[in-house]
């Protein structure tokens, strides 16, 4: 009976410890239409390692600017970004040689009536067929953002979760007869279960924040990493960020390990 009770003790101080680290979900508010204003323009460098002795640098450009409709509210963001591809036997000057990435638009926000029952924020991404992509591709996706009504032991910032769903489709004038080296349709599944923590007053860690976790709805296979970015800010407009993601899941092949950084200035 004493071991029964020394046992009900334990569980019951794991579980106090537990609530003191982490926020209960029943201790979360719906933040997602505290949508910035800030327009924020941000320079990425990242270096891949896709497996197979193959390497890729990319330089991207990224840009979100607030927009505004009758009772619409929400925010749109432009990337468009430089790839390099090379392995270890590429000389300097091969592994220098950029060509044009991917370029996507996304649009989110959401207004009084439209799916308010949700609660989330509706919008929708298109990947343009610039560079190596070969296709375009368009997707819906759903996000949310919950903040802590209380602190906690690890300082939770929040868990804003995003669902996406991408679907590829080519063109009269970008299929496999004219472009027989483009990659598959696109039909995949992104959930970026996004959480973040204060480490300090100007310093935030966050993870699956820019690599999310990947189905692949049309041959199956899950790609999971494992993605953690801290940034800084340096002063109220300037932020320095530095990441790094390890697939830990990978039937679906994306890649092995990225490291990246960004620098950001917001106005």
């Amino acid at each position: 009976m004493k071991y029964f009770a020394n046992l009900i003790f334990c569980a019951f101080m794991a579980t106090a410890h537990a609530e003191d680290l982490l926020v209960p979900i029943s201790k979360f508010d719906n933040d997602s239409q505290q949508l910035s204003k800030e327009r924020v323009l941000e320079f990425w460098a990242y270096h891949d390692y896709q497996g197979n002795d193959q390497y890729q640098n990319t330089l991207k450009l990224r840009y979100y600017n607030p927009l505004e409709g009758d009772d619409w509210r929400g925010r749109i963001r432009l990337d468009t970004s430089y790839v390099a591809n090379y392995n270890s036997n590429s000389t300097s000057n091969n592994s220098g040689q950029y060509s044009s990435g991917n370029t996507m638009l996304t649009v989110w926000g959401q207004d009084k009536t439209f799916l308010k029952s949700l609660g989330a924020l509706v919008g929708g991404r298109v990947i343009f067929p610039f560079g190596n992509n070969g296709q375009w591709a368009v997707g819906p996706q759903l996000s949310w953002t919950f903040s802590p009504q209380v602190d906690s032991m690890l300082h939770v910032t929040d868990f804003s979760p995003l669902i996406r769903y991408m679907y590829g489709f080519d063109t009269k004038n970008n299929s496999l007869t004219v472009n027989p080296s483009q990659p598959p349709l696109q039909r995949s599944l992104q959930l970026f279960p996004t959480l973040g923590f204060q480490l300090a007053p100007n310093t935030l860690l966050r993870f699956w924040d820019e690599n999310g976790a990947v189905y692949n709805s049309a041959g199956g296979g899950w790609f999971v990493p494992i993605d953690a970015m801290v940034s800084h800010r340096l002063s109220k407009n300037w932020v320095f960020a530095v990441g790094a993601s390890k697939q830990v899941v990978q039937t679906y092949k994306q890649y092995d390990w990225s490291s990246y950084a960004k620098i950001s200035f917001n106005f």
